[in-house]
């Protein structure tokens, strides 16, 4: 049941990633098609700039990820324990040894990021060190582990990049239809063809749609990696109860007081931020009580 779970994870988190690409190209074309004359070039141009945001991230990710979160870098000197864990998570794995990071935050929480397990990063703050004993740490360092062995960071960050990228383009979009000149609109009202009217209006809803759409499909990615996580979790631990454990003391947790931007939320093991009042649609993690009970099932 285990590997079949991962298995439909992982299709399920591909066929996401191209629904990304699909959107980027989707936003490409309505602004080829109302600027630049054509649809073609405007895909070419959405899909280069895709490109070169997920070039950036992928290679800068680890450090701006950590100084965002305000982590520091720690000696196995200055946390044996954490220290010791995350070497043995990495050696089942058979992943390298990530580099350790603590983030100073009563509020218990851990997330991984890089671009690949080469330059993979796992961070946790006090508060979990606090309150859980080694079985829940081990379960909550798996699931971060799990991530790294399972690319999840990569295909996150890539998620972050295009959804930058289709927000950046429909805000230039935004501001050309403001304060430029309307240069297809004006030419397409000289045919009054129904299909011109039709591929204008297409175009208009997919400029003001598709940050809207973009994030509710990086959430989506984001809330599939979390349930292959913890089912990978138990792969490594044997020890399913020390995961639900760990979740149950995160659903029972306060939010962070540091601060976390949107792009970040969505790496954590929980939701930093618990804003319960979001409906479902827009969480950034799956209910840890939809969590738990998966869990309960394998």
């Amino acid at each position: 049941m285990l590997f079949d779970q991962i298995a439909s994870n992982k299709r399920r988190t591909w066929l996401l990633l191209i629904a990304f690409f699909g959107l980027l190209a989707l936003l490409g074309a309505a602004i080829g098609y109302l600027w630049l004359r054509s649809a073609v070039g405007g895909v070419l141009l959405a899909l280069i700039i895709g490109a070169i945001y997920a070039g950036v991230m992928i290679f800068q990710s680890t450090e701006v990820v950590m100084a965002m979160n305000g982590a520091r870098e720690v000696s196995e000197q200055e946390a044996p324990e954490l220290y010791h864990i995350v070497q043995d998570m990495a050696m089942v794995a058979q992943i390298p040894m990530p580099r350790v990071y603590i983030v100073e935050d009563p509020s218990p929480n851990a997330f991984a990021t890089g671009s690949k397990p080469e330059n993979a990063a796992v961070a946790a703050t006090t508060g979990i060190l606090q309150i859980m004993n080694r079985e829940e740490l081990e379960g909550v360092i798996g699931h971060e582990v799990s991530h790294i062995r399972n690319y999840d960071i990569r295909i996150s960050t890539i998620a972050v990049a295009l959804a930058s990228a289709i927000t950046l383009l429909s805000s230039l979009a935004g501001r050309m239809m403001w304060f430029g000149d309307g240069r297809r609109s004006s030419n397409d009202r000289d045919n009054d063809s129904g299909l011109g009217i039709i591929l204008l209006i297409v175009s208009l809803i997919a400029i003001v749609l598709a940050p809207l759409a973009a994030t509710l499909v990086q959430l989506a990615i984001s809330r599939q990696r979390e349930f292959l996580a913890d089912a990978s979790s138990v792969e490594l631990t044997r020890n399913p109860q020390g995961m639900i454990n760990a979740l149950l003391k995160l659903d029972r947790s306060e939010p962070m007081e540091h601060h976390v931007d949107d792009a970040s939320a969505a790496l954590y093991i929980s939701d930093p931020k618990k804003e319960g009042s979001l409906k479902k649609l827009f969480y950034t993690h799956p209910p840890i009580s939809e969590r738990v009970e998966r869990l309960r099932h394998m």
